[in-house]
């Protein structure tokens, strides 16, 4: 856990990319090969089921450091993560005398006592406290609370990877993607070939966009590009190999079972091929709002009702391998040529071809952009017609060219500190717009203004909180920003019945004051023009 410790206080304090990755490349040229296994496997995503609920951490944390209870939670409240919390109130350690024991040893243990009774389980965590230094406490603690976000990317460590085993990035990318075991895997088996052909479900690794920050008529000459509409579901990979269907989202989530519409796609498409696209729910060949997809996710069975109420579409836009072949170099036009192809064949309603937009001018694409949300499309994605599929998010071949978000102005009336390095300030906020001479809660929002921004806003909280429940305090409403959101739906769950789909503040509004701010009414008549 030493080694592992010492990793993460590196990653954690540097700002420099290049710190990062020979901070990396030296991890993996000198751990044990279990550790390194698992290294891959956290960063990854791939992490073991919590064992135990925060609740009984902050308990056993107060019995062994002798806190109140208020004195915990206001020092939780302070420093804004329980791991780090916990890690600095337990009492000194006798770490210098404990034998230190793997990362992978304390993965495997959560495993085995996933199940274990209470005691036994306290029992574990309350020695392994005392065997341990501060810094590796908080590395432990991150690993049972399961939040273990230090900015370190997928991407970072295949570069990582590749620098210490001498592998191409795109390939060793494809080979720790997919759906292995980071308790049985070994270091070397993750990394050849043989297990990549093993593994039927195996994705490829996504080719990512940039938002286009120009003008698009730098991109050159129309003829160069292909358009499609972008739309608003879930980015997946549809593979039929081994007479099997699976299906992956970006996220390297294995989602077949969720989706019990493409199975009937397993004895109608070729053996040998994966097609990169969007899960959507669809009606009419026509995409639905992403509100009826998220009726769907994080259910563990699928029901008839679930079925009918949101019905779902794969909408391909790209293959990735055909016939067994990975022909992920061939470029856009003739990749688009096999697409074309395959998806014709089936002719089944759950696998539609993503269209391509037709159009001989970027003042003619401008103009088509303006029906995006009458199309249910969150703007258009450019590609170039000569391009290959590449690994993760590269600038020059794939752009993403969004319409601008709806906006909305309304009152600050809740805030709460936020986490990691704004653990201090009041950063997470809570909005509100006028119904009569009420104010209604509608959306929450914790990105958009610069630090120098926070930290006049945490100053204003500071000076004006009226209530405190909890880490939440009521202030005065009279900071009015103006919030963006890429779509509205309407809600049951919210008081003020509509949901907003990414919302984040746009600006802050000093020039206007609270009676200036928009009415629920003016929301209601969005989610008129706009939802579905």
């Amino acid at each position: 856990m030493k080694q592992f410790a010492s990793l993460i206080k590196q990653l954690g304090t540097s700002t420099k990319t290049n710190e990062k990755l020979d901070a990396l490349s030296h991890y993996f040229a000198s751990a044990d090969d279990a550790d390194k296994v698992w290294v891959i496997a956290l960063f990854s995503g791939r992490r073991p089921k919590r064992m135990v609920s925060s609740a009984f951490l902050s308990l056993w944390c107060m019995e062994v450091a002798e806190l109140p209870a208020w004195l915990f939670e206001e020092c939780y409240h302070t420093v804004g993560d329980l791991g780090e919390t916990i890690a600095l109130l337990l009492p000194e350690s006798n770490a210098n005398k404990s034998p230190d024991k793997s990362v992978s040893w304390f993965l495997e243990s959560f495993i085995r006592l996933e199940k274990a009774d209470e005691p036994v389980k306290k029992e574990f965590i309350i020695s392994s406290w005392m065997a341990m230094s501060k810094d590796e406490r908080f590395v432990f603690n991150k690993l049972l609370t399961g939040n273990f976000r230090i900015g370190v990317s997928q991407k970072m460590i295949v570069n990582a990877l590749a620098k210490t085993v001498g592998l191409e990035p795109s390939v060793i990318a494809h080979r720790i993607s997919g759906n292995w075991d980071p308790s049985t895997a070994s270091f070397q088996e993750l990394l050849s070939e043989e297990a990549t052909n093993i593994d039927f479900s195996k994705p490829y690794p996504f080719y990512l966009a940039y938002a286009l920050d120009t003008a698009v008529n730098d991109l050159g000459p129309e003829s160069e590009w292909q358009a499609e509409w972008k739309w608003d579901g879930i980015r997946g990979q549809m593979i039929r190999r081994n007479n099997e269907i699976f299906v992956w989202s970006r996220g390297e989530e294995l989602m077949t079972d969720k989706f019990p519409e493409y199975h009937a796609l397993r004895d109608l498409l070729p053996d040998g091929i994966v097609l990169d696209g969007e899960i959507i729910p669809s009606i009419d060949k026509k995409p639905l709002p992403f509100a009826l997809l998220q009726t769907r996710i994080g259910r563990k069975n699928v029901t008839k009702k679930h079925l009918q109420d949101a019905p779902i579409a794969f909408f391909a836009y790209d293959i990735l391998e055909y016939e067994g072949q990975d022909i992920r170099e061939l470029p856009l036009d003739k990749r688009r040529s096999l697409l074309e192809a395959i998806v014709a064949n089936p002719g089944h309603p759950v696998l539609l071809l993503s269209p391509v937009i037709n159009f001989s001018s970027w003042e003619q694409l401008a103009a088509i952009r303006e029906s995006a949300r009458e199309m249910g499309s969150e703007g258009i994605m450019l590609k170039r017609r000569s391009s290959a599929y590449q690994v993760g998010r590269k600038v020059g071949d794939w752009w993403k060219w969004k319409i601008d978000p709806l906006v909305i102005d309304a009152v600050m009336i809740y805030a709460q500190k936020g986490h990691g390095r704004r653990s201090n300030l009041y950063t997470d906020y809570t909005f509100a717009v006028k119904d009569g001479d009420k104010l209604v809660s509608f959306a929450k929002a914790y990105s958009g203004l610069t630090d120098k921004e926070f930290a006049e806003v945490d100053a204003f909280v500071k000076r004006n909180s009226l209530e405190k429940f909890g880490p939440v305090r009521t202030v005065k409403p009279e900071l009015v920003f103006e919030i963006a959101f890429e779509g509205i739906a309407a809600s049951n769950r919210h008081k003020s019945g509509v949901a907003l789909r990414f919302p984040r503040i746009n600006r802050w509004r000093k020039d206007k004051s609270p009676n200036d701010i928009n009415t629920l009414d003016d929301l209601r008549k969005m989610l008129e023009t706009y939802g579905k």
